[in-house]
């Protein structure tokens, strides 16, 4: 194939000619690893490395890449391509794996969710693309059930459509009109709302208006990738840089072929567009491919055995306390991995979850859990480095025989 293509065999090839990264090929997959940075440069800068006990947060820099994926960021950025041609040829590789008809890199999600809406109102028009977020004379309305508005529906809004909120099927049905450009769908909220996935899905189909679903934290499990899709949703926005393990700044935005053609005319490098401010360039769209790959050949059955490891391994460290109850919680939705529940005599030990948050953060080495932690502390093992468990183990022993 003529064009630029972005497989093992293209990465490997890049790989071989980047001084200071080994190599190994093992049943064609490649395994690189960088060569260790000579400068700590976050060190150098006096900003304090910490524990991830707590998950995917952007605030805690999402997740961490693996080897294999910086060492074909590294490569990508040794070389100038045009950069839709890349674009295409990353889509339709996404799209291949994840079995539907089209798929681009975004910004993350957030900029999924502003390409999805821009897509929805403006369509390939250019001189609509060029005046978003004016929307005179454009479908400029969106319909969302009222439990799930987020706080990242900005996203949506800033392509220059007004939310309605509506309760019930009978509200949904009564507010369509010729205005309604999008139907919005918060998956991690679904239990919330009267209208569920595929009854949403129908309504768009009845009435020729395309579904949006934020499903941005709801990996794994590994079939939500497919699920939605399947389900009819016109466009799936996931974040790149949480389960997925991808660059923090890159998403996925999957759906109908005319859409995503349609979002990547508001997206860079176009000029004059919603989204050129969200740039994504070869290093992201690689990094995401990479990601994306890794993660649908991972042992997801190991991986959450050792999840669980993590959680046995801290309770085991805090048998020796009578006053000590932990307890494994998998979150129904969102952020569905194990989460270890650490609960104590507050009362008697003059030390509630926030005071423990705060003294694990102001320890050496510093140590995040899930924030907003008030019943009890929530320690999340899943964005750990292999030993990180050990040395929570350890911090809270120290701190609860201190009190």
């Amino acid at each position: 194939m003529a064009r630029i293509r972005i497989d093992r065999r293209a990465v490997l090839g890049a790989l071989a000619g980047v001084s200071g990264v080994p190599l190994m090929v093992s049943d064609g997959v490649v395994i690189a690893q960088e060569k260790p940075a000579a400068r700590d440069v976050i060190r150098e800068l006096g900003v304090r490395p910490c524990i991830n006990a707590a998950g995917t947060y952007t605030a805690l820099t999402g997740s961490l890449m693996p080897p294999e994926v910086v060492a074909g960021i590294q490569a990508a950025s040794r070389h100038y391509v045009r950069l839709n041609e890349l674009h295409d040829a990353v889509g339709r590789r996404i799209a291949e794996l994840l079995k539907c008809p089209a798929a681009m890199v975004s910004a993350g999600c957030a900029s999924a969710l502003s390409l999805a809406t821009a897509a929805c109102v403006a369509g390939d028009d250019q001189e609509r693309i060029r005046r978003i977020p004016d929307t005179t004379g454009m479908k400029n309305e969106v319909l969302v059930q009222r439990t799930h508005r987020v706080g990242y529906d900005h996203a949506i809004r800033n392509a220059g459509v007004r939310l309605v909120e509506i309760e019930s099927r009978e509200e949904l049905e009564n507010k369509i009109n010729e205005r309604t450009a999008m139907l919005f769908f918060l998956n991690s909220s679904d239990t919330e709302g009267k209208i569920h996935h595929e009854e949403f899905v129908a309504f768009g189909k009845k009435h020729s208006i395309p579904t949006l679903i934020d499903a941005a934290a709801d990996v794994p499990p590994v079939d939500n990738l497919f699920r939605f899709t399947r389900l009819g949703f016109d466009l799936v926005a996931f974040s790149g840089g949480k389960g997925l393990r991808g660059p923090q700044s890159s998403g996925l935005l999957l759906g109908r072929k005319d859409l995503i053609a349609a979002a990547r005319l508001n997206n860079n490098p176009n000029s004059d567009s919603l989204c050129r401010t969200n740039k994504v360039n070869k290093e992201e769209i690689v990094g995401m491919l990479l990601a994306l790959e890794l993660f649908l050949k991972r042992d997801h059955e190991a991986v959450w055995k050792e999840w669980e490891a993590r959680c046995s391994r801290i309770t085991q460290a805090l048998a020796e306390f009578k006053d000590v109850r932990t307890e494994v919680n998998v979150p129904a939705i969102a952020n569905a991995v194990p989460h270890l529940q650490v609960s104590w005599d507050y009362e008697k030990r003059k030390l509630n979850p926030g005071q423990m948050a705060e003294k694990l953060r102001d320890g050496e080495p510093s140590i995040e859990v899930v924030p907003g932690s008030r019943r009890q502390l929530v320690v999340g093992v899943w964005m750990m480095e292999p030993g990180d468990d050990l040395i929570v183990a350890q911090r809270l022993r120290q701190i609860l025989a201190g009190t």
